[in-house]
């Protein structure tokens, strides 16, 4: 449990990072992006530890699996369940309900290797401290 409360102050920082891209990329952004980036990047991040280290292709590819997932959920709840409006992927080819669609599943992919490394410097960090 103890290591599960550590990564806290990552996915905030997570969070935080991911709204930034998010107004750098679309101008706006909306606090569920925050949660929902910040759950990623925990995620991701713990992908190294729960799995021993796996291999960088497969830590990409996972995360964009667990980015792609939890967007298609997160989107189901807060634009067609709520109907809040945060994103709309129906202009896509190949989107899915309008809430993931393959580019941007390609975009996780790189955003995945970002991330796992960026983690794995905030641990440096964090552990240090």
């Amino acid at each position: 449990m103890k290591k599960l409360l550590a990564h806290i102050p990552i996915a905030v920082i997570g969070g935080l990072v991911y709204m930034g891209i998010e107004i750098l990329w679309r101008g706006h952004t909306h606090w569920t992006m925050g949660m929902l980036g910040g759950v990623c990047f925990a995620l991701i991040g713990l992908l190294d530890e729960w799995q021993d280290h796996p291999p960088m292709l497969l830590q990409m590819v996972q995360g964009a699996a667990i980015v792609t997932a939890l967007e298609l959920l997160v989107g189901l709840i807060v634009n067609r369940w709520l109907g809040w409006d945060v994103w709309d992927y129906s202009d896509m080819p190949g989107n899915l309900w309008g809430q993931v669609c393959p580019q941007f599943a390609a975009a996780w992919l790189v955003l995945s290797w970002a991330a796992v490394k960026l983690e794995n410097l905030m641990h440096k960090w964090l552990d240090s401290g």
